[in-house]
Order: structure tokens, then C-alpha cells, then sequence
């Protein structure tokens, strides 16, 4: 069985964010799946296996694929980096696209345009106005201007992007927020290439810190585009200020939004234990 690692929303090798991807070529169960993940020990793995042959996958909407992803911890719902990572691997093996996986968040449809650029369909995640959670602005040592929660995640609008940059968050105290993970962002500077910045913990999936988080953008690109006035079709662009750092494009097209970004395949070998 072939198992890969990807840079995702990097153009760069050691670069974005590091996914597994496993190309499934027989039955395998959850525990095998965790365990590999777990193995790994990346933000997330993704386990991809084709449905030809089967004709209730192939039912409308059709799927080309069924694909779910693994942290180190537990299976999660949605992952933006891991479904690029899969998809530039089977673009990388001949598929043209575009290729539409079967995952918990629906069918979800991928394309790559001629410069090798990868787009996603994503579900949009509005965040709502809340209150922020107990203990939630120590535990980042940083006073929100805004908090929201989303399907998933809490976010934290900051004032500045030199505030992102210098979180040093107490990461056990963030395990104790309610949530997925925790997103805190900020407005770009106004020299920026870009829009805005973030940057995204989930101690409670077992990944303190996540590099680049393509889910996260499901709630940053509706939250910008509309604090910065961007209508549907126009694209916002997103920087991760993790360590190794990415760049995400996002597009808001109603209540679903691209995500778009790049990936560099850096390892690939045979999973023998089966």
C-alpha cells in the first residue's frame, strides 16, 4: 500500500503543511487508520480509496473517490490541507479533474488549473458573535476585539497582524475551550500582499498548533470578506503565521467558497504493515 507525504499550500518542499495521504487498496478498519495517523503523527492523514464498482456511491451527486482524515487523536469532519495533499497526489498519478471525494462533509469537488494550482469546493462556516469563553483571552494573552464561533471553531479577531505573530498561547489552558480549535486573525498590514493572517490551535484533536489549516478559511474567507467588503467571485488571500507558514487563496461564492493552493509531494513509500 503506497503512503505519501505532501507539503500543502506551499510551492516550496518543507514548506505549508504536511499531510499523509494513504492510497487504499483494500478493506482496512478505523483502529488501522488511527493507528497509521497516530504513526505519522501529522495534523492530519488522509485515507483515500476509489468507488468504482459501486454503484450507491456512484448515485447522484456521483463521487469519484471516499476519502476521511485522521489526526494523530481522532477522525475529524473536515480538512482543507489533507484534501489538497490527496488531490495532488492523484493529479500527480493522471487524474484531470475534476475529482469529487465523498467525505462527513459531503461530496466535495476538486479541480487544478494549468498552472498546477489546486481549487476546492468548501462548505462556507460563518462564524456568530459570542461571548468569548472562560479563561479564553489568558489562555491566548491577548484581548479579543471580536469573538465568533463557527460549526466548528471559536474565532478571535486581534488588531494587528504583530499581535498574531507574537501569540505564545498556554496551549493546556486552550484544551479547555469547548471547541475544535481556536482561530485568532487579524487585518493584513497595509503593505501586505495579502489580506489578512491567522493563525489556528487544536489541542483538544491533538495538534497544539496547526501549520496551515484550510478549514479555518472556511470561517476567515466569509469573516473578511465581508469586514473588508468583498463581494462573491472576488478573491481574498490568506497567510498561516505558523512556523513553516502557507498562503490560502479563498473565493466566497454563496454559501459554499473555493479554497485554492499549491503542494509539493516530499516523501513517498510502501506501508507494510497491513
Amino acid at each position: 500500500m503506497r503512503i505519501l507525504v505532501v507539503d500543502a499550500f506551499t510551492d516550496r518542499p518543507f514548506g505549508g503543511n504536511p499531510a499523509g495521504v494513504c492510497l487504499l487498496d483494500r478493506p482496512v478498519t478505523d483502529e488501522w487508520m488511527q493507528s497509521v495517523a497516530a504513526e505519522l503523527k501529522h495534523s492530519e492523514t488522509a485515507f483515500v480509496e476509489p468507488v468504482e464498482g459501486d454503484e450507491a456511491a456512484r448515485a447522484t451527486p456521483a463521487v469519484d473517490y471516499r476519502l476521511r482524515w485522521f489526526t494523530p487523536e481522532v477522525e475529524v469532519d473536515l480538512c482543507g490541507h489533507a484534501t489538497l495533499a490527496t488531490a495532488h497526489v492523484l493529479f500527480e498519478r493522471g487524474e484531470s479533474g475534476p475529482i469529487r471525494f465523498s467525505t462527513r462533509s459531503g461530496v466535495l469537488t476538486v479541480t487544478r488549473d494549468r498552472s498546477g494550482a489546486v481549487g476546492m469546493d468548501f462548505p462556507s462556516l460563518p462564524a456568530q458573535a459570542v461571548a468569548p469563553p472562560d479563561g479564553l483571552a489568558a489562555a491566548l494573552g491577548v484581548t479579543p476585539g471580536w469573538t465568533g464561533r463557527s460549526r466548528f471553531d471559536v474565532l478571535v479577531v486581534v488588531d494587528s497582524e504583530a499581535a498574531v505573530r507574537g501569540l505564545t498561547p498556554d496551549v493546556a489552558a486552550l484544551a479547555t475551550v469547548e471547541a475544535r480549535g481556536v482561530i485568532v486573525t487579524a487585518r493584513a498590514d497595509d503593505a501586505a500582499p495579502y489580506d489578512f493572517v491567522s493563525r489556528f490551535f487544536a489541542p483538544t484533536q491533538g495538534v497544539p498548533e496547526d501549520p496551515v489549516t484550510g478549514s479555518a478559511h472556511c470561517v476567515l474567507g466569509p469573516y473578511w470578506a465581508k469586514e473588508l467588503g468583498r463581494p462573491d467571485g472576488s478573491p481574498l488571500t490568506g497567510v498561516q503565521l505558523s512556523a513553516r507558514g502557507g498562503t490560502v487563496g479563498v473565493t466566497m461564492r454563496g454559501d459554499r467558497l473555493e479554497l485554492s493552493g499549491r503542494a509539493r509531494t516530499v516523501l513517498e513509500g510502501e506501508l507494510r504493515s497491513v
